[in-house]
């Protein structure tokens, strides 16, 4: 009987497997589970060495699988000051001049969104003056300091404007007169009465693009930040259980760097499988044959890597536009979104890459609607059903589409709280669709096969989000379910959190369910997912997080050795 080195015992232990079996016990040696049962059956693996945690009847999952994390952002969050809490004007000024006692003169400050994390609701109208700081306001709390509050990151709130506020002497740094025209239709820099810009600027686009074309000379995230906020991040994925993740919207230089560095040193605890989002300025001439075929050493298949950290296959887009140009120009720098601005090609030259890919077994991503139609040209060129190709961010897909999907093989993943918690209730109009069942398909997707995996997109942080908005449809504006037809069940969700993440990343023998032989990847929950209230299924935590059979998260005082 083989021993083990941990023996975690009297649970319910929904394993995930083929069956969906319910078991007791598991038994863990060399960071796989060697048995998986009844209590009785698996002490005997038990040695005088064997750790024993008791379960005490909590409900324990397969480490869960995020789909689409931008994991990096989370640790990001604290570099720079919050001003949360900050009701007012008054309030903000506070904040920033306490700040400025500790800078010299001229030295930058830059904070984080007028707001409260982490979406930053009602804006400026939560504020008690109703209206934003002006230049001048912020010119009092540091007369001696350029001032510069950046702008949220679109994707957390998933509304427009984005606003950014700088004052005096930051505006001045960045050369921003009366005369100055905004760099692109969607910015505008708010003039007061008598012409001059007051400090406020106003985007309506999702990703900043001020900040990385007009501030360029603030200080940003740099890679001793990417390095130190990648555990950290890590850290608070494990909180809620999840112990894989997969970067499909890709990772730039900069991030693919910070990465590497923390895995060398032993610090990556979190199962990362990155894409490639490649940089093709300068390679405007470049035979896509030769250039892909260059790449295909490091991103075919499943990749270059460990179990630990591992890179495959490549997004792109159709189109490069000017205002994504414009956020480029800080290049290698990336700000929040750690993957490359300028990643889109014309169509043919994307569809030459494509092919290109195909012919030498590279993964493709794409994000958006459009890329459909141009995976099922390429397969007309050669075939991709076997290659696992992506299709992320789903919002609306037609029956016709869902079957063109499972035609070609894709996988999928989900954006469900942006499509049904915070958009859903949008769609219809937004669409022109005559009813809501093609909002996040997800019944569809499952009644044709298709392979779908939950993601969080990092808003927030927690598997269980999209979990019980994928079983309840619930729309946080209208509290009503979005769609309501195409409610899975709470299987299905799990089945998509667990065993479609580790199809999508190409390690289903491995990961993605609690069976000997893979990885001993689990998190014993503060509730059971299969009985908890479904309001509370969104709720639910990690009490102890597991990777490889090391504890990786573990909250006070639960779990402890038996």
């Amino acid at each position: 009987m083989e021993p083990a080195d941990i023996i975690l015992s009297g649970g319910k232990i929904i394993t995930a497997d083929a069956r969906f079996s319910i078991a007791q016990s598991v038994a863990i040696r060399a960071g796989r589970f060697i048995a998986v049962g009844e209590d009785t059956m698996v002490q005997r693996h038990a040695a005088p060495h064997t750790r024993h945690i008791a379960l005490d009847g909590r409900a324990v999952l397969p480490g869960l699988i995020d789909g689409h994390a931008h994991m990096d952002r989370e640790g990001l969050k604290d570099v720079f000051p919050s001003l949360a809490g900050c009701r007012s004007i008054a309030a903000i000024q506070a904040r920033i001049a306490e700040l400025a006692k500790d800078k010299a003169p001229g030295e930058w400050i830059v904070t984080m969104p007028v707001g409260e994390p982490p979406f930053y609701w009602d804006l400026p109208e939560s504020l008690a003056e109703g209206r934003w700081p002006t230049r001048q306001e912020l010119d009092d709390a540091a007369p001696r300091n350029p001032v510069y509050i950046r702008p949220i990151w679109g994707f957390w709130r998933h509304s427009l404007p984005l606003v950014s506020i700088a004052n005096t002497m930051a505006l001045k740094l960045a050369g921003i007169t009366r005369e100055t025209a905004p760099p692109h239709p969607s910015v505008t820099i708010r003039k007061d009465a008598a012409g001059e810009p007051d400090g406020v600027i106003i985007e309506q686009g999702y990703v900043p693009l001020m900040e990385l074309a007009a501030f360029h000379m603030a200080p940003g995230f740099t890679h001793a930040h990417r390095v130190a906020g990648l555990p950290k991040s890590a850290a608070m994925y494990h909180a809620f259980g999840t112990t894989s993740i997969y970067e499909e919207h890709g990772v730039a230089a900069e991030l693919l760097a910070a990465y590497r560095e923390v895995h060398a040193a032993g610090k990556l605890t979190m199962r990362s499988h990155l894409a490639l989002s490649p940089d093709w300025r300068g390679m405007e001439g470049v035979s896509m044959e030769r250039l892909i075929s260059g790449w295909a050493h490091q991103l075919a298949g499943a990749g270059l890597g460990d179990d630990m950290l591992r890179l495959s296959g490549l997004i792109t887009e159709i189109g490069r536009t000017p205002d994504n140009a414009l956020r480029a120009q800080a290049a290698p720098y990336t700000g929040w979104a750690g993957f490359n601005y300028d990643m889109g090609l014309d169509r043919e030259r994307a569809k030459d890459m494509l092919i290109a890919c195909a012919r030498h077994s590279i993964r493709a991503i794409g994000i958006w609607p459009n890329m459909l139609d141009l995976f099922a040209e390429v397969n007309e060129v050669v075939p991709i059903r076997d290659l696992r190709w992506v299709l992320g961010h789903i919002a609306v897909l037609s029956q016709e589409q869902v079957h063109r999907i499972r035609d070609l093989g894709l996988v999928l993943t989900t954006h469900t709280n942006r499509y049904i918690y915070k958009e859903g209730h949008l769609l219809v109009e937004r669409n022109k669709l005559p009813d809501e069942d093609s909002i996040s398909p997800l019944r569809w997707l499952e009644e044709a096969g298709v392979t779908y995996a939950l993601a969080t997109d990092n808003v927030p942080v927690s598997m269980f989000y999209p979990m019980w908005q994928a079983v309840s449809r619930q729309n946080m504006h209208t509290q009503r379910a979005v769609g309501e037809r195409q409610a899975i069940s709470r299987e299905s969700a799990i089945r998509a959190a667990t065993n479609a993440g580790a199809y999508l990343t190409m390690s289903e023998r491995d990961k993605g369910a609690i069976e000997p032989g893979k990885l001993a990847d689990l998190a014993v929950l503060t509730a059971d997912p299969l009985t908890v209230e479904l309001s509370a299924l969104k709720d639910i935590a990690a009490e102890m997080t597991m990777v490889g059979g090391e504890i990786v998260h573990r909250a006070p005082g639960t779990a402890q050795k038996s």
